[in-house]
């Protein structure tokens, strides 16, 4: 299934540029055929989202896409209005309007991410990961409250801009003594170019072959998109995840989101520290 995923992403935004440039080229052919434009718009719809993603260091897009499937739906609307040219009406309902759904509603899903191992009130296991400097860091032995996020790579502008969100509060929760581990199952190159963008002290951790990703049950098979590994990443990665603990390596708090698009806000972090007396 996640193979399937990753042939759908890459497939679907490569058909959204194919479609977007036969439109404009057929404007150019023909200005007054309406449908077209109706078709342009619809490409756009998307591929204008993915910008803005990419751009403006977005962590939760969960309205916006229904925006944009909302956009599909009038200009299929407007194309069967128009004088019929059957060519735009296809384009419109299949990379614009099925697309968008099945992204909306299958791609971005996880399913049911039910995990014993992360609840609440229990003893985190001892986790090895591989620091930016090819050093190994073992949970245990940091004797902190931590906080860990497990990010899919360089390549996912979520990610990214949950990370960024994080180094924000990085003050903050030093201030309590929390340790921020940021891991991840892209190779250390990327890892170290990562780590060099941000100034807050935060650990960028590699986990070698997704073992500890494995060992908790929240790996992604095949879950890279297809194509990308021609920049240097495995196929496999990680479903996001949130794990706070206290010192002694108690779970206080774990996000699995089912959704990649959707991540817990910074505030729920120090509020959860706060709580536990910490």
């Amino acid at each position: 299934m996640d193979r399937l995923k990753s042939f759908f992403i890459s497939a679907w935004m490569s058909l959204l540029v194919v479609g977007a440039v036969r439109s404009g080229w057929a404007i150019y052919q023909n200005p007054h055929a309406l449908a077209w434009y109706w078709a342009l718009l619809c490409m756009l719809a998307p591929l204008s989202f993915f910008a803005w993603v990419f751009t403006f260091n977005v962590a939760r897009t969960q309205m916006a896409t229904k925006a944009v499937l909302g956009i599909t739906l009038i200009t299929l609307l407007g194309a069967a209005l128009s004088p019929l040219i059957i060519e735009p009406l296809a384009w419109i309902l299949g990379a614009g309007v099925i697309g968008t759904a099945v992204y909306e509603w299958w791609y971005s899903s996880f399913g049911g991410r039910h995990n014993q191992l992360l609840g609440v009130g229990q003893t985190l296991p001892n986790l090895e990961f591989i620091n930016a400097a090819g050093t190994s860091i073992k949970t245990r032995e940091l004797n902190k409250p931590l906080l860990m996020i497990f990010y899919r790579g360089n390549w996912c502008p979520l990610c990214m801009a949950q990370i960024k969100e994080i180094a924000g509060q990085y003050r903050e929760l030093a201030a309590k003594g929390v340790e921020i581990l940021l891991v991840s199952p892209q190779p250390q190159s990327h890892t170290v170019d990562l780590a060099q963008r941000f100034e807050a002290p935060m650990r960028f951790l590699v986990d070698t072959d997704n073992a500890m990703a494995k060992r908790l049950g929240i790996a992604a098979a095949n879950g890279l998109p297809l194509g990308m590994e021609v920049l240097g990443y495995d196929s496999d990665t990680v479903m996001p995840t949130v794990i706070m603990t206290d010192a002694a390596g108690k779970i206080l708090f774990a996000d699995l989101t089912d959704n990649y698009r959707v991540r817990p806000e910074p505030e729920i972090f120090l509020r959860v520290f706060t709580q536990a007396g910490i």
